[in-house]
């Protein structure tokens, strides 16, 4: 009888010890959500800014962290604002970089941080900047950036106002030349060596696709072809 006693209460023992540490496996509390960096801020070279020297040295505000992630930085560099493809990506772990780049040319740059879980910001604004040529002694114009209608907008009508504007760095007067058909690379010419940036675009077909460019040029013959901008009418 008392080996009885002694057998249940053992596996009384086990059972309670069991319980128990069923009761510390529970479901494990979920992970903390990664928060991502904040967007860093620009500061050199900012929009249609002159830079005399092909190695830039970018600069931007560095971005924060709400779980004190450390964080490096992607750098973008393209000929296009629209950077369908790049003509220099750099990662850098500081506030700065200094990048290398072909003299007398175009381009647009923008940035975004990234943290240690590949937690990734939005991209900062685009900036459009010029390294100086070799002897230039005239800057060409900073292409024209696109006012209305919106890219890829619907128009109402047969109708709508181009609208654009465009800069030049040794401040030359500018004329535009506008082009503009249902091509994809539109050669229609529409103005010529207009002083307005803006073009009255009028008899258009309903339920067609368009695009357009501008040609800028300074009084000194420099002349920089814009990107290609599209509509659609109703």
């Amino acid at each position: 009888m008392k080996r009885n006693l002694v057998y249940i209460a053992l596996i009384l023992g086990i059972t309670i010890s069991c319980s128990k540490g069923g009761d510390d496996g529970g479901t494990p509390p979920a992970p903390k959500e990664n928060i991502v960096p904040t967007v860093p801020v620009q500061v050199y070279p900012l929009n249609n800014t002159l830079c005399i020297n092909n190695n830039v040295s970018f600069e931007w505000k560095a971005s924060t962290d709400a779980d004190g992630d450390a964080l490096s930085y992607v750098v973008e560099v393209s000929e296009s604002s629209s950077f369908t493809s790049l003509a220099f990506t750099a990662v850098s772990y500081s506030t700065a970089k200094l990048i290398s780049l072909t003299k007398g040319k175009s381009y647009y740059w923008r940035i975004r941080a990234k943290d240690t879980k590949n937690g990734e910001s939005a991209y900062s604004s685009v900036s459009q900047f010029l390294t100086e040529g070799e002897g230039v002694s005239n800057h060409l114009p900073f292409a024209p950036e696109l006012v209305a209608p919106q890219l890829h907008a619907e128009i109402d009508g047969t109708s709508t106002t181009l609208s654009w504007t465009a800069s030049d760095v040794d401040n030359d007067d500018l004329t535009f030349d506008v082009y503009l058909d249902t091509n994809a690379s539109p050669t229609t010419k529409v103005s010529e060596n207009q002083s307005s940036t803006t073009f009255a675009a009028t008899g258009l077909t309903a339920s067609t696709r368009y695009y357009f460019k501008v040609v800028v040029k300074d009084d000194k013959g420099g002349a920089t072809v814009g990107q290609v901008w599209s509509f659609t009418t109703k």
